[in-house]
């Protein structure tokens, strides 16, 4: 008779506990489900809340006016639009086909910082004007960031071979291609050439600049 009460008591207690098993695996399953679609909804509002109020971020501007020119460096603009937060890698110089800058692509990191410019541009006179652009504008702007240099005047009878030979003792890449830029008065030959860093194409400039090719000096410009 006891082992049948023993026998019993453990067949309940199985049952009890699978019973308990169940429930909280469904509880526990419920609870998922719950939180999950707490999470869905909050994920949908997250993104309705973006489309309405769009998070601050990076606004571009072009600048333009007698202030731009061949001399003009980047660290004079940073000076110029103190207290915007730029750096060199803001700064790209917007050049013609001639190579000549006309504007210059700045990047702001917010749209204060933009607001600032402007009000910079207008307390400090007429030497440049700013326009907000968008970034595709930025994007098609060629960043050279001092590692380009163009030669210009290099004589029309010139060689690759000359012009590796005016560029001796430089760390330049070979792979460049002499073009023929087309003047009111007469055709002008000119090369762009790259350098691996900001240094090398400065110490070629340095060393280089006016030199001869053949019989005819070659002016280099530093591009930014």
């Amino acid at each position: 008779m006891s082992k049948l009460v023993l026998l019993l008591g453990k067949d309940v207690k199985s049952r009890v506990s699978s019973l308990h098993s169940i429930t909280m695996m469904r509880i526990t399953s419920k609870n998922f489900s719950a939180e999950a679609a707490a999470a869905a909804a909050a994920g949908k509002d997250s993104s309705v809340d973006q489309f309405l109020h769009p998070p601050q971020g990076l606004v571009f501007g072009r600048v333009t006016g007698t202030g731009v020119g061949n001399n003009t460096m980047k660290s004079d603009i940073i000076h110029y639009f103190e207290g915007c937060n730029l750096s060199t890698a803001d700064v790209k110089v917007e050049y013609n086909r001639a190579y000549n800058p006309v504007a210059l692509m700045l990047q702001f990191p917010s749209q204060s910082s933009y607001d600032t410019a402007l009000r910079q541009v207008i307390r400090k006179g007429r030497l440049y004007k700013i326009e907000k652009v968008n970034r595709g504008q930025w994007d098609l702007a060629t960043a050279y960031d001092g590692k380009a240099i163009l030669l210009q005047g290099i004589p029309r009878n010139a060689l690759p071979d000359d012009i590796e030979r005016f560029l001796s003792g430089t760390n330049y890449d070979p792979n460049f291609q002499p073009s023929i830029r087309l003047g009111p008065v007469d055709s002008i030959r000119f090369a762009l050439v790259q350098f691996p860093t900001r240094t090398d194409a400065m110490n070629a400039f340095l060393t280089r600049n006016k030199s001869f090719c053949l019989n005819s000096p070659v002016i280099m410009r530093l591009l930014q």
